[in-house]
C-alpha cells in the first residue's frame, strides 16, 4: 500500500520558516520523481517545486530563492524548506510522487497558515 505522509506545516509569521517533510512507503522512492504541490482556498491546486531521479529541482517562480527542495532516498523523504514566508504562500501543501508506468501518488496535505 502506497502511502505519503506529510509533516511540519503549521501556523508562521510573515518571514518566517517552515520545512515540510513527506515520508514515503509502499514505493521504490528512487525511482519517483518528487514533487510539492499546494492548493490555496479558491484556487486550483499548483506545482510548487519537483525534484527528479537524479536530483535536479525546479521551482514555481514565485518560490524561487526562497523555497528549497531536497530528497534522502535512503530515508524515502523528500523535503521542503520554505524561508521568507508570505500570506500568499497561506495553502494546503501536497506531496506527490511521480512515475510515468505507475501514474502520480498523492498524500494528505498538511496545512500552512502564513499570519501575524
Amino acid at each position: 500500500q502506497v502511502q505519503l505522509v506529510e509533516s511540519g506545516g503549521g501556523l508562521v509569521q510573515p518571514g518566517g520558516s517552515l520545512r515540510l517533510s513527506c515520508l514515503a512507503s509502499g514505493i521504490d522512492f528512487r525511482f519517483y520523481t518528487m514533487g510539492w504541490y499546494r492548493q490555496a482556498p479558491g484556487k486550483q491546486r499548483e506545482l510548487v517545486a519537483s525534484i527528479s531521479i537524479g536530483g535536479r529541482a525546479n521551482y514555481v517562480e514565485s518560490a524561487r530563492g526562497r523555497f528549497t527542495i531536497s530528497r534522502d532516498n535512503a530515508k524515502s523523504t523528500v523535503y521542503l524548506q520554505m524561508n521568507d514566508l508570505s500570506p500568499e504562500d497561506t495553502a494546503v501543501y501536497y506531496c506527490n510522487a511521480r512515475n510515468l508506468a505507475v501514474g502520480d501518488k498523492w498524500g494528505q496535505g498538511t496545512l500552512v497558515t502564513v499570519s501575524s
